[in-house]
């Protein structure tokens, strides 16, 4: 049974820290939590640090970062490096990175000692790539570069800039290396586009799971490698390692490379069968294949089965329709898409400029354009004025054929 505050009166003398931590794990919604934290201020606990610790932790979760900041500030005793340090995973992984190194910085103006667990956050957090080579030299010197799981995210982090070298070296230093630790460095290698160092790699490791398999064999799809793709999907199969979604989209991006409708067709029936429900992820990834290997019936198919559709389902059904020259669905199907409350963006609006162009209808696309920006406030980039030229040159083409 749920806890709620009217379990805990006000009178209770003996109501402590135990008691809070409990009732905040409780915690039905946010509003619920503030109403927690004024229990917290009305009966002095508001100022105990591990009562203000497990606060601050929901707060993140329901991503009230202001809110924590708030109670964090308003500590009348120094904050431990544990609540620092939850600070700064809260804004990071609530995508306010700026904030977490700047939690990362007033910790160092104020003296506060680091621990183990502080770099890791901090690293992830890390916008620059001189700001992370300095969360580094501070983790060098305090002794904590050696610690397991901030190398695995120092790794990550250089890769992402594609500093191989100095990714690599990170991983050669490293004194124990586990699943985690040889996927991170062969992801790193493809993403940096050096995909032979990769498959060297991934044959050296002494383990590999459906992570590792999958990264390789996306690797592969995504660069010109679809063939290979396929090879290590099999060899995946012998060495009885079950696929995942994202495994499954890998193989659809290979077909669609090789062109395969029948290999495609093949995946499809494969996640069938192996009990995978039409997510949309791979069902995206399926509309796609089927679009650009010549089966417009079967990406609408799998569009219409689709329980639950992301921006970018739509964005690829309305993009195929346009191709294959089926305009006005597009722009059906376009309307479907506010009606369902899904806010488009600008891929979104390339789908239905493009289709405007099959239909030759420039009065239609000149709406659409100046909708994009007074309704969703869309910046227009390169393609659609790319789309709306193409239009206008069009017109101009049928003006001078009408007059000849």
């Amino acid at each position: 049974m749920v806890a709620c505050l009217s379990c805990f009166p006000e009178s209770l003398p003996n109501f402590t820290s135990e008691d809070a931590i409990s009732l905040i794990h409780t915690c039905q919604d946010f509003k619920h939590l503030k109403q927690i934290h004024g229990k917290l201020i009305y009966t002095g606990l508001s100022q105990d640090q591990g009562v203000v610790t497990n606060l601050l932790r929901v707060c993140s979760s329901y991503g009230k970062m202001e809110y924590a900041r708030h109670v964090f500030d308003r500590m009348s005793s120094r904050p431990t490096t544990f609540m620092w340090n939850v600070m700064i995973r809260g804004f990071a992984v609530n995508g306010r990175g700026s904030d977490a190194v700047g939690f990362y910085n007033r910790m160092v103006r104020e003296g506060v000692e680091f621990d183990k667990f502080t770099f890791p956050f901090v690293v992830k957090a890390c916008e620059g790539l001189e700001k992370g080579k300095e969360v580094h030299m501070m983790a060098v010197k305090c002794g904590f570069d050696r610690d397991f799981y901030f190398q695995n995210c120092l790794m990550d982090f250089y890769f992402k800039y594609c500093e191989v070298g100095y990714g690599r070296k990170v991983f050669d230093k490293m004194r124990v290396r586990n699943v985690v630790s040889w996927t991170t460095v062969i992801a790193g290698y493809v993403v940096c586009k050096e995909l032979d160092v990769a498959r060297v790699l991934f044959e050296e490791m002494p383990v590999r799971n459906v992570v590792s398999w999958t990264v390789i064999i996306d690797g592969c799809a995504r660069n010109g490698r679809p063939q290979e793709a396929f090879d290590l999907f099999w060899r995946m199969q012998l060495e009885n390692v079950k696929p995942n979604e994202f495994t499954l989209v890998s193989l659809l991006i290979a077909c669609t490379e090789l062109g395969s409708l029948k290999l495609g067709t093949w995946v499809h029936d494969f996640a069938l069968k192996c009990g995978f429900k039409l997510g949309t992820y791979l069902g995206t990834a399926l509309i796609d294949m089927y679009s650009k290997c010549g089966s417009l019936e079967d990406a609408k198919k799998v569009f219409n089965e689709m329980e639950r559709k992301s921006l970018a389902t739509w964005n690829s059904m309305i993009t195929s329709l346009g191709v294959h020259g089926c305009g006005e669905e597009a722009l059906s199907l376009f309307t479907d898409m506010e009606m369902a409350n899904v806010q488009p963006d600008a891929i979104t609006f390339v789908g239905v400029l493009s289709a405007c162009i099959h239909l030759n209808d420039v009065e239609t696309g000149g709406k659409l354009f100046d909708y994009m920006k007074e309704r969703y406030g869309i910046k227009p980039i390169q393609e659609h004025y790319s789309c709306m030229l193409e239009l206008h040159n069009r017109e101009s083409m049928m003006e001078e054929t009408y007059m000849i």
